[in-house]
């Protein structure tokens, strides 16, 4: 079964080229450089198609050869509008692996457009949101009343990716998010803090503005929700700092030497640091009469669970399983979802 997975030579994209075999997928790989196309092209032995986002008809033309997009390639605040008018366009569904708010708002504002033309668009497919996502479902399902919605989560052992961090350079000084009865309110980063159980341990973690601030509302209805990562305290204490700076840290001078030093690091983890880390989830929702359920996640390491979970995801569409407008993860393919990526365990907590 053929799709489109565009961004195919980003450390994510060839990962996720990697994987394809194994669900019996045959990827057209697709980006605008010709030459790390070709590369992972023939690495794999999987065609490819060259072109950038702005080249409308070359565009176009690719996704009419395919019925679902993979699109893999980053900022998403940058480069998720053009493919989802595209895919409107040609009647092609769209997937991504984003974690920005701003992409699953604008998503979710193509919903109609997207009904209409046949196609879901399903942002958030990867690490960013799928068991997050799953797990706030599950939790909804256990409280069907919950008003607040809590979601913390933690990798250990591996690091992140280039495209992940240049994510995070294009968001330095823009500060924190969280929903508060039921709209998106900026908040400063890491303005609360909490632990939470991973195993045997408690981690430490502080509010970040994560996609679930957007797509466990539209999941679950709940209208308070925050989302914690886990941290050392000395690093909540830089971010407490770093406030007071945040104007510097929005302009250009400072985002484009971040990205210098993003750009000498190597590309993501290694194989052998996927193949040993692992990322631990906890989720708690309260109703108004202050009872409360809790359970946590443990899955692959992140950028193996995104490469998994994603073609998961594709593969269904493929085989017609898929729900047209916008969608999250769980509101298409409900809380066990991500049970089906192998080496994932869920438990519910007294």
């Amino acid at each position: 079964m053929q799709f489109l997975l565009y961004g195919a030579y980003g450390y994510t994209g060839e990962l996720t080229a990697r994987y394809c075999k194994q669900f019996n997928l045959t990827p057209i790989l697709a980006g605008r450089n010709e030459a790390k196309l070709k590369a992972v092209a023939e690495k794999y032995g999987f065609p490819y198609r060259v072109f950038d986002l702005s080249e409308t008809d070359k565009l176009d033309a690719a996704l009419r050869e395919v019925p679902v997009v993979l699109h893999d390639a980053g900022p998403f605040v940058h480069t998720a509008r053009p493919m989802m008018e595209a895919c409107i366009r040609t009647g092609t569904h769209y997937l991504d692996i984003t974690g920005e708010i701003t992409v699953f708002e604008m998503a979710s504002r193509f919903g109609k457009k997207a009904e209409a033309a046949g196609i879901m668009l399903l942002p958030g497919a990867g690490f960013d949101v799928v068991p997050t996502d799953c797990l706030a479902f599950h939790l909804k399902n256990q409280l069907p009343d919950a008003t607040h919605l809590k979601l913390a989560f933690a990798g250990i052992g591996a690091g992140v990716s280039h495209g992940t961090a240049m994510t995070m350079a294009e968001n330095l000084g823009e500060g924190g998010a969280v929903r508060k009865d039921g709209k998106i309110v900026k908040v400063p980063l890491g303005h609360k803090t909490l632990r939470f159980p991973a195993g045997e341990k408690q981690l430490f973690a502080m509010t970040i503005p994560w996609g679930d601030v957007s797509t466990a509302y539209h999941s679950t209805g709940i209208p308070n929700i925050e989302v914690y990562t886990g941290v050392p305290p000395s690093s909540h204490k830089k971010v407490k700092r770093m406030r007071y700076i945040n104007w510097l840290l929005r302009t250009s001078l400072v985002k484009n030497f971040v990205r210098k030093r993003i750009n000498a690091r190597p590309a993501g983890p290694s194989d052998e640091q996927r193949k040993n880390g692992r990322s631990h989830l906890w989720g708690e929702v309260k109703n108004a009469a202050g009872d409360t359920r809790q359970a946590t996640l443990e899955t692959p390491e992140g950028y193996t669970l995104t490469a998994l979970s994603s073609l998961i995801i594709t593969k269904k569409v493929l085989e017609g399983n898929f729900k047209t407008g916008f969608q999250t993860p769980a509101k298409a393919y409900g809380a066990d979802l991500v049970l089906e990526v192998e080496g994932t365990k869920r438990a519910d907590l007294p």
